[in-house]
């Protein structure tokens, strides 16, 4: 698609976690210069010191975008002003009752609003059920700026799409699904990405980008749901589900593998789906495939502590008092990313029934603050050596990272859950008699 529209010169990406700022990077080494904002001024000073505070994004990155000139961060939206484009990265969580929490979209809309010029663009990137953008965001913006989207300013929806952890992942080789709320907004944010990725894919509509992000992670987990549902139902048969994916994937057709876990994690999975039920609703449709499989994925932490307290039932001990230790704090592999992390829940679960808990984690030594689980911010990781490692009745393996020395952990624990597959090379075969899979 070609455009007239100039290129955008600058833009303010406000939300600097794993999304905004990757983002903001790949910007400033197009040649775009970049405001980043924030409201935790401590990632704010970080930065500008050229300090990361996320671990697959090193410092030298920072460094390199500040030495450019094309970045800077701040803490005061009063900066929009100075910006062609402003794109929006902030969480997007759910309520206790599993409702949509657009609290912090529709303030950083409030904050935004009074600052913007006539022909600013505003993207929105956070996931959310279709219709924010151009109901909920839009109405935000018009009373806060006194001017009109599509006429006075654009507005534009693209959903995030970061994989942490990833080295394969690169911001400017994903393409970007766009939609606008008026095809001279789809335009102008077609000229704001064209500048720092590689290939952008055009919608209908800022709700076709919506729900185009919304597809992606249901699908996820549902399938996901599928298979952990299945690793319940072969495990009493007998049948190691692990094997079974390993064989089925062989096939170079129709099939896509997805693997069992103790529970999702992330910003995306277990919570995104929930965004479209809820809007559902709103239409009178109930989403089954949606509500099952949240039934399901959720349901897992419950299957892990019964295989924990079977395991350790047969070495005649107990779970309430026994010593456990969660291998893997990140919800996901070598990523210091804690977001609804299932390791949090087994925290709580195996507290509430007797047992003493800790952790190790060689990427998070220290638990910082969490929406649900703030009771532990502070608790740090265990180190890792065989006098402490021996000391726990057993471990559970949660998140597979690569710097765990599994060879280690096999010799020096008397009991191991491994919900991961980490233990299912043959070199551990020996060892199976205390390995339990979940």
């Amino acid at each position: 698609m070609t455009s007239d529209v100039c290129p955008i010169n600058n833009v303010a990406i406000i939300g600097l976690g794993y999304i905004g700022l990757p983002l903001s990077l790949q910007f400033a080494r197009s040649c775009v210069a970049v405001i980043g904002i924030d409201i935790d001024s401590a990632k704010i000073s970080a930065l500008n010191e050229g300090k990361t505070y996320i671990k697959h994004i090193p410092d030298g990155a920072i460094q390199e975008a500040l030495a450019s000139g094309k970045f800077t961060a701040s803490t005061d939206f009063g900066r929009v002003k100075e910006v062609e484009s402003v794109i929006v990265c902030v969480p997007t969580p759910l309520t206790k009752t599993r409702e949509p929490d657009l609290s912090y979209v529709l303030d950083t809309g409030r904050a935004i609003a009074p600052h913007l010029q006539r022909g600013t663009l505003v993207v929105l990137e956070s996931t959310t059920y279709p219709g924010t953008t151009e109901e909920d965001l839009r109405a935000i913006l018009e009373e806060g700026s006194g001017m009109k989207a599509g006429e006075e300013f654009h507005l534009a929806f693209s959903p995030e799409r970061e994989d942490p952890g990833n080295p394969d992942s690169k911001v400017a080789k994903i393409p970007k699904v766009i939609g606008g709320y008026t095809p001279a907004c789809l335009e102008k944010a077609i000229g704001l990405y064209s500048r720092a990725v590689d290939t952008v894919v055009p919608v209908s509509s800022c709700k076709a980008a919506e729900a185009t992000k919304l597809l992606e992670n249901i699908f996820r987990s549902v399938n996901i749901a599928l298979v952990n549902e299945l690793k319940v139902i072969y495990a009493a048969m007998g049948i190691d589900i692990w094997e079974v994916i390993g064989a089925a994937k062989t096939k170079p057709f129709g099939f896509m593998p997805f693997y069992p876990g103790p529970g999702l994690g992330g910003h995306c999975i277990p919570i995104d789906p929930f965004y479209l039920a809820w809007k559902a609703r709103q239409f009178g449709k109930h989403t089954r495939f949606i509500e099952l499989a949240g039934e399901i994925n959720t349901a897992m932490p419950d299957y892990v502590v019964q295989r924990l307290t079977e395991a350790l039932s047969s070495q005649r001990k107990p779970l309430n008092g026994s010593k456990v230790l969660l291998v893997g704090l990140a919800y996901k592999a070598d990523v210091d990313d804690v977001r609804e992390s299932p390791t949090l829940v087994f925290l709580d679960k195996l507290t509430v029934v007797g047992a003493e808990v800790a952790y190790y984690d060689p990427h998070i030594p220290e638990i910082g603050p969490t929406r649900e689980h703030s009771r532990w911010q502070g608790v740090r990781s265990v180190e890792w050596n065989e006098h402490i490692i021996r000391s726990f009745d057993a471990a559970v393996v949660v998140t597979a990272h690569k710097a765990i020395d599994y060879k280690q952990l096999a010799n020096w624990s008397h009991c191991i859950v491994d919900t991961r597959n980490v233990f299912g090379k043959e070199e551990f075969a020996g060892l199976r008699d205390r390995i339990w899979a979940a």
